[in-house]
């Protein structure tokens, strides 16, 4: 089983590596930007930091609580190179780069709302209370998303998988082009079908 608080780590170490602030300066702006409201304040970060939607809402709701243990004193540079980060081992030799796209894929699902990432040994587990997705490289050259819904229909890009297995359908990516409005409808049906 997946443990939640090293996801959390490593989805805050992300956060403050992306808004170069740390997690008590972000709550410090949040503090300062004169907005009561938890929805408020989340469209707030999203905006100024350029935040998806679930990281964003990860910060509000970590607001006036201690800060996890692992990010204490820890900055923005730090936090930039994280040591365990499961992609260094997942995107290595010819894969590498692939990363950049998988980054682009993930910067988009975290608009769908919170989750946790489940890291396994060659792809990311992306769960609610069961998992949605699955991200990591197909081949050398593609990235492979596999999506839990069993109401999808078919799609060209969309490959059908056989019952029993972990994810119903699977999609291939080779650009960042081809994270559009069909693929993220895909996540989204996914999503909320692992509610």
């Amino acid at each position: 089983m997946a443990d939640p608080t090293a996801a959390l780590l490593t989805q805050l170490r992300n956060i403050q590596a992306k808004t170069g602030q740390t997690l008590a300066q972000l709550h410090q702006q949040l503090e300062g930007c004169g907005l009561a409201k938890h929805g408020e304040k989340r469209s707030w970060l999203m905006e100024k930091f350029a935040l998806g939607y679930g990281d964003a809402n990860t910060v509000v709701t970590l607001q006036g609580k201690p800060v996890p243990a692992g990010l204490d004193g820890a900055t923005a540079t730090a936090a930039a190179a994280p040591q365990d980060d499961p992609l260094d081992a997942i995107y290595t030799g010819k894969k590498a780069a692939l990363r950049p796209l998988h980054e682009a894929v993930m910067a988009r699902i975290s608009e769908l709302g919170g989750f946790e990432i489940a890291p396994k040994k060659t792809y990311l587990s992306l769960r609610r209370s069961k998992q949605f997705a699955m991200v990591g490289p197909g081949t050398v050259s593609e990235l492979e998303i596999g999506l839990n819904c069993k109401t999808l229909a078919e799609h060209p890009r969309l490959k059908l998988l056989p019952p029993g297995g972990m994810c119903q359908a699977s999609t291939r990516l080779s650009s960042a082009e081809q994270i559009d409005d069909t693929l993220m409808g895909w996540l989204r049906a996914a999503y909320e079908a692992a509610a």
